[in-house]
């Protein structure tokens, strides 16, 4: 292109014509040598296909001003080698801006002075869709897709959009609230598609979920042993589950009781039912798997599973733990929906996630990888350079009469740590006296809590249970908020072993200062942003460390 540019240069001089004349027939040459059934890729409407050359001769152009013929092969020239680029780089031209022509003036009267998507193939055009996403608080935002974008690119785009925290733990969820269903959206599917077989009455919500490949990492809390099965009898061990859920030649089942709702009726009943890769069958004679006792319940090609929001109050479930298998098809009839009921969320979380394995095998295997991957990639890039004096600095304990170099790795982190809530401690105090706030001490450590992702205020026991059980029941899933019983004190709501438990804080007071405690006075703290920094390093009293907060975002 610069020998181009430089040629346009040359154009402006009369005495220079036939130089230019020649260089273009040599650029047209050399590009009908490297790809000759593409020069005519594209057309300005001024110029018909070229024919083949017959070999060792020259083609004869015909007779026109110089002028007349930079007209007609350059503009071809731009944008055939426009055309080789994306193909080569495989750039979506429908997703770039207006590219700004460098040459109006060689353009003919019918040529637009802008290259827009409208002058390229449409083979090169990706259809666009606007979708609307909902967060927790109810705010939405707008946002403007292709096609082909799946679930992660659309998660990955709102974690941006909302500068929130990229820790791969955002999901996308597709909710209907008139059927009260909900399930989250697997990572490679695509979102133009789900908003297809969905209602207007639905939508995406944008939601943490820490619980979604948990079963990678912990199989036999998700998996009883009495539970699972195989067809084909084997001598395998439990470690060997998760291989045969994702090899497609094996067969491994799900089997127990579960309430099935009838069909178009109110009532359920309990039945001895069996998950395969080739479908949901409940027994017609108490557990008898045998062909002839099978009873097709629903297939697992074309429907995805969903968790009931209330199903007591919409559907009469026998429990709060119910599911829900819904053909794509299905838009509003609540009678072509197979609900089913779990005795606790443990049994229901494992029948939930068989159905994904069965249904997904090796592929959410890969969507649980990605991450992974890329964070292993850019794991060297993301690592701060540290200077040549940072390099030299050394741990130092000065507690005796002289000081020493701490040696232990373990040691020197423990005195980091220490020196880190020490000087926060500090900085604290002296911003409060040496500040002209009104606030008291003893005020602030009562609200400075208010400013955390953590704390969600005054909700009630069963909506903090609720939040809990959206964001996934992982081990050390916590939030705190304010308790209802007592106005002083507040509540720690914590998941362990996929259960749900709640520990109260109680301010108590030493020389005037208010401190917070979880184990009457033993531990102190002076507020809640303190004591939420220890238990995330020490168990203490708690059955397991503080790990992952529940948090809602606005959109």
């Amino acid at each position: 292109m610069i020998e181009f540019a430089s040629g346009i240069s040359i154009m402006m001089n009369a005495e220079d014509d036939v130089d230019l004349e020649a260089l273009v027939n040599d650029m047209n040459a050399s590009l009908e040598s490297m790809q000759s059934d593409t020069v005519p890729l594209l057309q300005n409407g001024q110029h018909a296909r070229s024919q083949p050359r017959a070999s060792g001769t020259r083609s004869v152009q015909p007779q026109a001003s110089p002028r007349q013929r930079v007209q007609r092969s350059q503009p071809v020239h731009i944008l055939a080698v426009r055309r080789l680029q994306e193909e080569d780089q495989q750039f979506r031209t429908s997703s770039l801006p207006a590219i700004p022509n460098p040459f109006p003036e060689l353009c003919g009267p019918g040529s637009p002075p802008v290259l827009t998507s409208g002058s390229l193939p449409p083979s090169q055009a990706a259809a666009k869709q606007d979708v609307k996403v909902f967060s927790e608080d109810g705010t939405s935002k707008v946002v403007e897709i292709l096609a082909d974008m799946t679930a992660r690119d659309l998660c990955q785009l709102l974690v941006y959009k909302s500068h929130c925290v990229d820790d791969n733990s955002w999901t996308l969820v597709e909710h209907h609230p008139h059927l009260g269903l909900e399930r989250c959206l697997e990572d490679h599917e695509l979102v133009v598609q789900v908003e297809s077989t969905m209602a207007s009455e639905s939508k995406f919500l944008f939601r943490k979920n820490y619980a979604k490949y948990e079963f990678f990492k912990n199989p036999m809390n998700f998996f009883p042993e009495q539970m699972v099965t195989w067809c084909q009898q084997s001598n395998g061990s439990q470690s060997q589950l998760l291989q045969n859920f994702l090899n497609s030649s094996s067969c491994p089942e799900i089997q127990g009781f579960l309430h099935v709702k009838e069909l178009g009726k109110k009532s359920w009943k309990k039945l001895y039912v069996c998950l395969r890769r080739s479908g949901l069958y409940c027994s017609t004679k108490g557990t008898s798997k045998e062909p002839r006792h099978l009873q097709l319940l629903a297939d697992l090609e074309d429907s995805n599973i969903f968790s009931l929001i209330a199903g007591r109050k919409q559907y009469s479930a026998p429990t709060d733990h119910g599911l829900c298998i819904k053909p794509n098809k299905v838009r509003n009839e609540t009678k072509e929906l197979r609900l089913l009921c779990a005795e606790d969320e443990q049994t229901r979380t494992c029948w939930m996630t068989a159905f994904r394995l069965l249904k997904y095998g090796m592929l959410l295997y890969q969507n649980y990888r990605i991450p992974q991957q890329r964070k292993a990639l850019l794991s060297p890039f993301s690592t701060p350079v540290r200077s040549v004096s940072e390099n030299s600095l050394v741990a130092m304990d000065f507690s005796g009469q002289t000081g020493r170099v701490i040696e232990n790795p373990a040691e020197a982190q423990s005195a980091a740590l220490e020196e880190g809530h020490a000087w926060r401690k500090r900085s604290t105090r002296m911003n409060i006296l040496g500040s002209q706030s009104p606030l008291h001490p003893s005020t602030l450590s009562t609200v400075i809590h208010r400013t955390q992702h953590w704390f969600h205020g005054r909700i009630s026991r069963e909506e903090s249970h609720r939040i809990i059980k959206q964001q996934g029941l992982v081990d050390g899933l916590f939030l705190l908020r304010d308790s209802q019983s007592n106005p002083k004190a507040f509540v720690l709501t914590l998941c362990h072993h996929q259960k749900i438990k709640n520990f109260q804080i109680l301010p108590c007071e030493d020389d005037g200062q208010t401190f917070f405690s979880l184990d009457d006075g033993n531990t102190k703290f002076s507020d809640l942003i303190q004591l939420v920094d220890f238990y995330q390093l020490n168990k203490g009293v708690l059955p397991c460390k503080l790990k992952h907060h529940c948090i809602r975002v606005a959109l």
